[in-house]
């Protein structure tokens, strides 16, 4: 359904599509990369460094620092591994695609693939080090809300205020007890194909 809102509106507007680009491989549902890929052929798939399951679908691997030029502006990437090992956000003048790390008021859970509490904390105080009016834009919420600002989120995100140390937030993930999502075991190997499944691969 996403995938053909967006088709829909970039036809509408008469834009051709440049990139394509992953935060993370996702447990929750399945990309659409590849199918988006069939429209739009030229697109490259830009997936981080880290998930090398991912490496033979993807076009371009990122790491701490990669710049894609696209028109007038440049996207920077930026590692922020803890939600899972490979996560990146990345930013574009003072706005930042945060993915599943840090969430408007929250973060990423830290129990999927090779994710980890630790790590989580210290990719966020990277961010933290960014302008506070940094516009900051998850890859989801689930109140409803689409935007904040880092300056926000250190002062009232619930889970890594910006006076919190290391151990209360660790003492947090541990506290939030979430069952994992039903599509997990679907979801991690065809969006390690970025978003083939099985049955598309082999054909």
């Amino acid at each position: 359904i996403m995938m053909e809102r967006d088709t829909a509106l970039l036809k509408e507007l008469n834009l051709d599509l440049k990139f394509i680009i992953e935060t993370h491989i996702h447990a929750d549902h399945i990309t659409s990369a590849c199918p988006l890929k069939k429209y739009y052929p030229k697109a490259k798939i830009v997936m981080g460094m880290e998930n090398v399951d991912a490496e033979s679908c993807s076009d371009i691997m990122v790491n701490e620092g990669h710049v894609l030029p696209i028109g007038n502006y440049e996207i920077k990437a930026i590692e922020t591994p803890g939600h899972t090992l490979g996560c990146m956000s990345y930013l574009i003048d003072n706005k930042l695609f945060t993915g599943d790390s840090l969430f408007i008021r929250s973060t990423g859970r830290c129990d999927f693939q090779g994710g980890s509490a630790k790590t989580l904390y210290k990719s966020i105080h990277k961010l933290f080090k960014l302008p506070d009016s940094t516009e900051v834009y998850p890859a989801h919420d689930y109140n409803g809300f689409s935007v904040s600002t880092i300056g926000e989120e250190k002062k009232f995100n619930s889970m890594i205020k910006e006076t919190f140390d290391q151990k209360t937030f660790i003492k947090n993930v541990d506290s939030l007890k979430l069952d994992l999502p039903k599509k997990i075991k679907a979801s991690i190997p065809a969006n390690q194909s970025c978003g083939l499944i099985p049955a598309q691969i082999s054909s």
